[in-house]
């Protein structure tokens, strides 16, 4: 039975080894594409091979394309990671925000036609994404917001997915009976919601936050519709436009992916725990 087990355990961890160096494959690619010179970008799938240390020929290797990505003004890179910045960060948080106080509204506030909304909610997360760009652009185009950033954050303030995530998370991490005892102590609402509903939803909230700022980040057909000026582009445009006319820089265009790809690691290594927290909690019945 021992040697049955270890058999078992062996063959688990080949597979997720294999499966590992399938995921991971793909960014070695992309990690070695930033950094090769444009003559050695297409001798070598990863690193260029050469008579220098470890095999490598280390004149293939060049920081130019990542030099470039910020110095050369035409590209407009560092205004457009900026731009990113700025707006995965303000939708992220109006997104966590306005979601939460959704969910938490139709988890434990008891009011007229409170069904209804939450079948509405249902409802809507059924309806494909692309079907809503033509009247989303109709809207915006009448509010005035066209070619502002408020015109991308706006439609995603209230996403169905997000309140109707927060409404099962509140109803499993917060008792009524926690809200009625505070409530009888004097607490008003705003301040119920933000220091005892809000903490109680941590993980919940690391995890929503964590998804939309993917979502924004890489939010490629919203600007091009919404933006008009190039120096309002975000970076997922602005990669896009590094190719050429007659000719792609490889190198150049691997470096900017590259480089965006940071930010959202650094953000996922942060949240990480509350981020698998948060999909625990809301795969629990209630």
């Amino acid at each position: 039975m021992k040697t049955r087990s270890q058999l078992a355990s062996a063959a688990t961890y080949l597979i997720l080894a294999g499966a590992a160096l399938l995921t991971l494959a793909p960014f070695a690619y992309l990690v070695c594409g930033a950094f090769k010179t444009r003559d050695a970008f297409f001798a070598a799938h990863f690193l260029p091979r050469g008579s220098g240390p470890l095999g490598i020929d280390w004149n293939g290797l060049t920081l130019e394309h990542l030099a470039r990505l910020f110095t050369d003004p035409s590209l407009r890179f560092g205004v457009s990671l900026l731009n990113s910045v700025f707006y995965a960060s303000v939708s992220s948080v109006l997104a966590t925000l306005c979601a939460a106080m959704g969910g938490y509204a139709l988890a434990r506030f008891a009011f007229r036609g409170r069904g209804f909304v939450t079948a509405l909610v249902l409802g809507a997360l059924i309806v494909p994404a692309p079907l809503l760009l033509a009247p989303t652009y109709a809207l915006i185009h009448r509010l005035g917001l066209l070619d502002t950033f408020a015109g991308l954050i706006v439609p995603g303030l209230a996403p169905a997915f997000g309140v109707y995530l927060f409404r099962q998370a509140i109803r499993n991490a917060v008792p009524t009976d926690l809200l009625e005892a505070a409530r009888m102590d004097g607490c008003g609402e705003v301040r119920l919601f933000f220091e005892i509903v809000l903490p109680l939803c941590r993980p919940m909230l690391g995890a929503f936050l964590l998804i939309t700022f993917i979502g924004a980040w890489n939010n490629f057909i919203g600007p091009q519709i919404i933006l008009q000026s190039p120096e309002r582009f975000p970076l997922a445009v602005a990669i896009a436009q590094v190719k050429g006319v007659y000719g792609t820089d490889y190198g150049l265009l691997m470096a900017g992916t590259l480089v965006s790809i940071v930010p959202v690691m650094a953000l996922f290594i942060g949240l990480q725990r509350e981020f698998i927290a948060g999909l625990t909690s809301g795969a629990v019945k209630g």
